[in-house]
């Protein structure tokens, strides 16, 4: 099945979404096909982070059409959002540091089946197998992004949004992280990748969404990519 006749997992039509008073997402739309990764590029303040806490029902107010397989989910509460088979890899992680490793793991409930076993995570993820027992405060930031990702793996969640996960990241990392998409695009989960490393995001997405104040400015899709990569890094300050 091409990209183009496969169903659609994510798609949000002009989302708006405010903090208190102030009003960040200016009529946001872009669309994720499953099996797909797509990013949202922008500089700081863009509306990038934004965009995916609105999208799970975190910001104060929103309002437009976010549906996830079907399923119009503006007026829904979080907690059933994420029920929706949603995983959320914030940008400050989040790691219990009281816990251990694989305590964090375990934590979150599964959503759906289908998830990764713990032999499949610690596979995917050495570094996390030889630290298991240890506390969230012992881990390096590299192991701690790795955690927050292997966590949602676990729940059963296909539809990945993801927040700035190289930011100060070792370039071993960033490469580790950058073979974990890959491996699972292949096995058919949904990404979306909010990323400010460029030259990590342009291998890896189908397509890319430039956000700026608030809206979806240009639209560069993988085949484009070439033509339009002097005007991205312009939009981007790169």
């Amino acid at each position: 099945m091409s990209a183009g006749e496969r169903p659609v997992a994510l798609s949000v039509r002009d989302l708006h979404a405010w903090y208190g008073e102030s009003h960040i997402l200016h009529g946001v739309d872009f669309e994720v096909r499953r099996g797909e990764v797509v990013t949202l590029l922008g500089r700081n303040g863009a509306g990038r982070t934004t965009t995916l806490k609105a999208i799970l029902g975190l910001t104060g107010k929103r309002s437009g059409s976010v549906r996830v397989n079907g399923t119009e989910t503006v007026a829904l509460a979080p907690h059933r959002i994420a029920r929706l088979g949603i995983g959320y890899c914030p940008e400050e992680r989040g790691i219990f540091a009281g816990l251990t490793t694989e305590e964090n793991l375990l934590l979150p409930p599964k959503l759906n089946s289908g998830g990764l076993t713990l032999d499949e995570i610690y596979a995917m993820f050495p570094n996390l197998l030889e630290r298991r027992h240890s506390p969230g405060t012992r881990l390096s930031g590299g192991e701690q992004q790795m955690l927050s990702m292997a966590r949602i793996l676990r729940t059963g969640a296909r539809l990945l949004l993801l927040d700035e996960i190289t930011e100060g990241l070792a370039p071993v990392i960033i490469k580790k992280l950058g073979e974990v998409l890959r491996v699972l695009k292949e096995r058919g989960f949904t990404i979306v990748l909010v990323e400010q490393n460029f030259r990590f995001a342009a291998p890896l997405a189908d397509r890319h969404y430039v956000l700026e104040h608030g809206r979806v400015v240009q639209t560069v899709t993988r085949e484009e990519l070439p033509s339009c990569t002097e005007r991205l890094h312009a939009l981007l300050g790169v």
